[in-house]
C-alpha cells in the first residue's frame, strides 16, 4: 500500500489537488452559476468527508485525505491549484483538469499500481457526484437536467484520461 512517503512533494502535491480538480472540471464543462457552483463545490467536499469516515476507504485516499484535512496539506493543495489555474477561462481550465487527471493516472501507475484503480475510481464518483449536484439549464418554470450534455461529455473525458 501507498503512502505519502512513495511520493516527491511536488507528486504527493498533485494526488492532494486532484480529488479538487475531478470536481473543477465538471464546474468548469457547464458553469452554472453562483448556486450551482456552491451545491458542486459541496459535493466534493463531501466525498472527502465520506472517504475520511469509511472503513472501507482504500489507504492511499485515506492518507490524502488525512493530509488534506491539515492546514498544510491544504495549503499545498490550494497554492498549486492556485497556480495552475489563475486567471483560466472555464473550457481553458477544463482542458487543464483533464490533462492533470492524466497526470495523476500515469502516476498512479508508476508508484502506486496496487491502489491506482481505487483511487481513480474515487476521483470518477466526485466528478459524478459534482455533476448531479445541480440541475443545470433550468428556467422561470423548468429545473433543467440532472446532468447536462457538457457534463456528461466532461465525464467521460474524465474516465478517458484516468484510464483503466
Amino acid at each position: 500500500m501507498a503512502d505519502k512517503t512513495n511520493f516527491t512533494k511536488d507528486e504527493w502535491t498533485l494526488l492532494l489537488e486532484s480529488p479538487m480538480i475531478a470536481g473543477m472540471a465538471i464546474t468548469a464543462a457547464e458553469p452554472s452559476g453562483l448556486w450551482g457552483l456552491l451545491k458542486e463545490s459541496f459535493a466534493g467536499g463531501a466525498a472527502l468527508t465520506e472517504a475520511a469516515s469509511s472503513a472501507g476507504t482504500n489507504a492511499l485516499v485515506k492518507s490524502v485525505v488525512t493530509d488534506f484535512a491539515s492546514s498544510e496539506g491544504r495549503s499545498a493543495a490550494r497554492d498549486g491549484l492556485k497556480a495552475k489555474f489563475v486567471n483560466s477561462k472555464p473550457a481553458e481550465m477544463k482542458g487543464k483538469c483533464i490533462d492533470e487527471l492524466r497526470q495523476v493516472s500515469a502516476l498512479l501507475a508508476a508508484k502506486a499500481p496496487g491502489d491506482a484503480a481505487e483511487f481513480k475510481n474515487w476521483l470518477r464518483q466526485i466528478s459524478k457526484s459534482t455533476a448531479e449536484a445541480a440541475s443545470e439549464g433550468g428556467g422561470l418554470f423548468s429545473a433543467g437536467v440532472k446532468v447536462s450534455d457538457a457534463e456528461k461529455a466532461t465525464l467521460g473525458e474524465i474516465s478517458n484520461a484516468l484510464g483503466a
